[in-house]
């Protein structure tokens, strides 16, 4: 077993500090001027030995990786071995998250580990409630991880501790992650493209509909008969998509106002089943049970 699948109590790895990035007031130019300079530390560093291959000669990515990690307190050294770009997003890596929140006095434990199950509960600092995650291969399976990613079959154990800690720590600490909230693993797995949308733009249900599942069924005539043979193609009614309509609407809100979430992260995490909705529901069913997760009680 790797560290990835071992609980740290206090790592001190990943130290955090106060930054600059978080001062109340800081100006887009003092921030304009920061970027500048973690270009060009990025442009120094990006052909040594010390870059993780996966980044090496990619400036621009360095520079993405030093500034998220400025935003979180970690210093240049310790984002680079801490996070990865991945698809154009920075991601912390499964261990480096549990530890930055551990630095701020979260909690986050490991109550169950095997190669198909992972328990893992976290409470925030200050907190008596603690909340718990339980990722299965069953549930990684279902949302298709398993047959895109042949970790899920090498490393069944650490997989799962992965996405176990994605979860739990937004869950108990969104605010520490800033705008670093999924681990490396967890945006590899992900292989959904999102389109970006236009400012002032919002997604529409249809869009996130057609995303995440299929069209809503053709009608099949009552007699059996072969419809496309009748020519009676017409899907169901657009009652179907004026509820998937208001149900985003809603979700949006709910997202909002009990995670912080924009439209943008929110759609995200739809998309990856991380509220633990499975993928394999209808589309509309889809909404109302990732609704629900997100409102704690029925939509």
């Amino acid at each position: 077993m790797t560290d990835l699948a071992i609980p740290e109590p206090r790592p001190a790895a990943v130290a955090v500090q106060p930054t600059a990035a978080a001062v109340p007031g800081k100006s887009i130019a003092d921030w304009a001027h920061e970027a500048d300079l973690a270009y060009q530390l990025a442009d120094r560093l990006s052909t040594t030995s010390f870059i993780p291959s996966t980044m090496r000669g990619k400036v621009g990515d360095i520079t993405a990786c030093l500034l998220a990690g400025n935003e979180l307190g970690l210093p240049p050294m310790a984002a680079l071995k801490s996070m990865d770009v991945i698809h154009g997003t920075p991601g912390l890596r499964a261990h480096a998250m549990r530890a930055l929140l551990q630095s701020r006095g979260h909690e986050i434990e490991l109550v169950e580990s095997s190669d198909t199950v992972c328990r893992m509960r976290g409470r925030r600092n200050g907190s008596e409630a603690w909340q718990e995650v339980v990722w299965t291969i069953a549930r990684a399976q279902l949302a298709g991880f398993v047959a895109k990613n042949s970790n899920y079959k090498s490393q069944p154990t650490n997989m799962l501790v992965a996405r176990a800690t994605g979860e739990i720590c937004r869950l108990v600490a969104s605010d520490a992650l800033h705008g670093v909230p999924y681990t490396v693993e967890e945006l590899r797995d992900s292989q959904l493209q999102i389109t970006a949308v236009q400012a002032g733009a919002p997604v529409t249900a249809a869009e996130i509909l057609s995303r995440r599942g299929p069209a809503p069924q053709e009608i099949a005539p009552a007699d059996g008969t072969d419809a496309e043979a009748t020519g009676d193609t017409d899907p169901v009614d657009g009652e179907v998509y004026d509820e998937a309509a208001k149900l985003w609407d809603d979700i949006l809100d709910a997202a909002d106002d009990k995670h912080g979430w924009s439209p943008e992260q929110t759609e995200r995490e739809f998309l990856n089943g991380s509220m633990g909705v499975p993928a394999a529901l209808a589309p509309l069913e889809t909404l109302r049970a990732f609704h629900a997760h997100l409102t704690g009680g029925a939509s």
